[in-house]
C-alpha cells in the first residue's frame, strides 16, 4: 500500500484534542526528563505523571481516533496490512526495549487493558 500519497481525513474536533494531548505529553515528559538530568525527579515522579494524568488513556483514545477513521476509509486489506505495521512496532516489557515485563502494580504491561493487545485493536 502506497502510505506516503494517500490521505485520511479526520473531524477537526478529534484532531484538536488528540493534538492537546500529545502536545501536554510531549512537554511534559521533556521537562520531567530535564527534571531527572538535574537529580530532582526518578522513575516514581515519571510513573506519577503517566497515572495521575491519565497518560494511557488519552493515548488509546488517539489510536482510536485514528483507527475509527482508518476503518471508515481505507479497505479491509489496508487495515488489516496497517494491524500487521502495528503489530510489528515495539513494546515495553517484552524484551526488546528493556526494563521489566510488568509494572509496579505487577500486571504484565503486554496485556493490560490499556495497552496493545496481541491483536491490534481500534
Amino acid at each position: 500500500m502506497d502510505t506516503e500519497s494517500r490521505e485520511v481525513r479526520l473531524p477537526l474536533g478529534e484532531v484538536v484534542a488528540v493534538l492537546r494531548d500529545l502536545n501536554e505529553f510531549v512537554v511534559s515528559l521533556d521537562r520531567l526528563g530535564s527534571r531527572r538530568a538535574s537529580g530532582t525527579a526518578d522513575a516514581h515522579t515519571v510513573g506519577t505523571f503517566v497515572a495521575d494524568w491519565d497518560v494511557a488513556r488519552r493515548l488509546a483514545r488517539a489510536r482510536h481516533v485514528i483507527g475509527v477513521a482508518l476503518d471508515a476509509q481505507l479497505s479491509e486489506e489496508e487495515n488489516a496490512e496497517i494491524d500487521a505495521l502495528c503489530e510489528a512496532g515495539r513494546f515495553y516489557g517484552t524484551g526488546g526495549v528493556g526494563g521489566p515485563s510488568a509494572d509496579r502494580s505487577g500486571q504484565d504491561v503486554a496485556t493490560s487493558s490499556t495497552s496493545k493487545p496481541s491483536s491490534f485493536s481500534r
